[in-house]
């Protein structure tokens, strides 16, 4: 096992030239157009109770670009759980990683995170008619973009590489086997869509 970061750089070796210019401490007009055209960032937190990485997904440049070290993301509706924004009261800091669709090159922004109640703010962000209940508000401490390895790697929007409906478990049956019945799958399955309509925003 390796136990010292002096074990790892003598296996791995230094980063070369591109892997360090890459990285600002602010948002260039390059690292801009990536967050504009993104509909999907994943969130990382840290707290007390542990870690959590959760998906954060909306139209395009859904996460506002205040200015050049500020993002700002609407808390759409969920299940409540909260736990990105409970870490983020406790701790704030935060990691992002910037996909968007059908191509290879994502975007990782690290920084520091709080949540804005203020009433103007989350209209601002409204969708029809429905305004988030909280903002975050991220101060970016670095952003560097990912080489497209990973995505060539995993095919990940290539048609034939999707998953056949029907081969995963659906949430009813996880939820019907983990409660030991006492949540009907497919009733849970059956009634999601309509459910996610009324409550997409």
């Amino acid at each position: 096992m390796i136990e010292t970061v002096e074990e790892l750089e003598a296996l791995y070796g230094q980063p070369g030239q591109t892997s360090l210019v890459k990285e600002t401490d602010r948002i260039i007009p390059a690292y801009a157009a990536i967050i504009e055209a993104s509909p999907f960032v994943t969130l990382a937190t840290a707290g007390p109770d542990g870690l959590d990485c959760s998906p954060r997904g909306d139209k395009p440049g859904f996460v506002r670009i205040h200015d050049e070290r500020t993002l700002m993301m609407p808390d759409r509706h969920g299940n409540n759980r909260a736990d990105s924004l409970k870490n983020i009261v406790r701790d704030g800091r935060v990691g992002l990683l910037f996909l968007v669709p059908g191509a290879g090159t994502t975007l990782r922004v690290n920084g520091r995170a709080r949540l804005s109640i203020s009433a103007p703010l989350c209209a601002s962000f409204a969708v029809d008619g429905k305004a988030p209940r909280s903002v975050m508000i991220i101060t970016v401490e670095s952003v560097y973009f990912q080489c497209a390895r990973a995505i060539r790697r995993s095919r990940l929007w290539e048609p034939d590489a999707q998953a056949a409906a029907g081969t995963l478990p659906t949430p009813g049956a996880i939820l019907g086997e983990l409660s030991q019945g006492v949540i009907d799958g497919r009733t849970y399955d059956a009634e999601w869509p309509g459910r996610a309509a009324k409550t997409m925003w």
